[in-house]
């Protein structure tokens, strides 16, 4: 289902638009006898991630609060609800690998035109765009260790307009049906034990990954991984210091879809 908004302020013109897709499996554990995928390539080791919690039931809904103030300075105020899903509490971690985990619990990945994401732990946000103009934004619910929850209700894509009345005017309604994908991690800083296995993980909207359709090219270091599975993975054999992972959204043909959000590049750091 999609929704479409239109709403008009003396001094701002504001579009907002959401999309929302969800799972219709119930929650259940992946059998302990499933078999993950792994891939290796010059010492780096890329191994699907096995949660215990899939949380498929999950609800992310959101309305908009904003002012024009606040949209005039390139604000966005959002109230969130959650459904079988709470915030603040620690995702159950049994079988998982020593990785990075939020003291502060479960919360919500919140990206803005594939920005680096905010991580919010309370239902009501504020987030800033950088600059006036048109703008995408991404909001999922994400477990405590920062994987996403990725079933067809756990996100909504939105777009929204800040800036005055006469640069948003010069806008039309962005195309939210074409495939996409959004960086989520890894981001910043690893050390100590964090650096042992470090989640790569991503989002994806309109689309799915198999063997014949859409995959990702996830590169890093330089070395080149094939994604046919959407999926969180846990990365193994790093050097320390400044790491590079570059994700692409490929089409059946190899080639790089021509979307909003298709391509990705991120720098991190391990230290002991």
């Amino acid at each position: 289902m999609k929704k479409y908004f239109l709403l008009f302020i003396p001094a701002l013109l504001i579009l907002i638009a959401a999309t929302s897709k969800n799972s219709t499996s119930k929650k259940t554990c992946k059998p302990k006898t499933a078999r993950l995928t792994t891939l290796s390539k010059n010492g780096i080791t890329l191994t699907e991630l096995y949660s215990v919690e899939n949380f498929s039931n999950a609800v992310l809904k959101e309305s908009f609060a904003s002012t024009a103030a606040d949209l005039d300075s390139n604000k966005i105020v959002i109230d969130y609800t959650t459904e079988n899903y709470e915030l603040g509490k620690q995702t159950d971690m049994s079988g998982i690998k020593t990785c990075a985990n939020s003291a502060k619990g479960q919360h919500i990945h919140n990206i803005i035109d594939n920005e680096p994401y905010t991580a919010i732990y309370d239902p009501k946000a504020t987030v800033k765009a950088k600059n006036e103009g048109q703008h995408f934004f991404l909001s999922f619910l994400s477990r405590s260790y920062h994987e996403s929850i990725k079933s067809k209700h756990a996100y909504i894509l939105s777009t929204a307009i800040t800036g005055k009345s006469r640069y948003a005017a010069r806008y039309a309604r962005p195309n939210l049906e074409s495939p996409m994908l959004f960086y989520s991690r890894p981001k910043g800083e690893y050390t100590g034990s964090e650096t042992d296995a470090v989640l790569l993980d991503f989002y994806l909207v309109n689309c799915d990954l198999s063997k014949t359709g859409y995959s990702v090219l996830a590169e890093i270091n330089g070395n080149k991984f094939k994604l046919t599975k959407w999926c969180g993975y846990f990365m193994e054999g790093l050097p320390m210091g400044e790491n590079t992972v570059k994700l692409s959204l490929l089409d059946i043909d190899g080639k790089v879809v021509n979307s909003p959000f298709s391509v990705s590049e991120r720098k991190f750091t391990l230290k002991k």
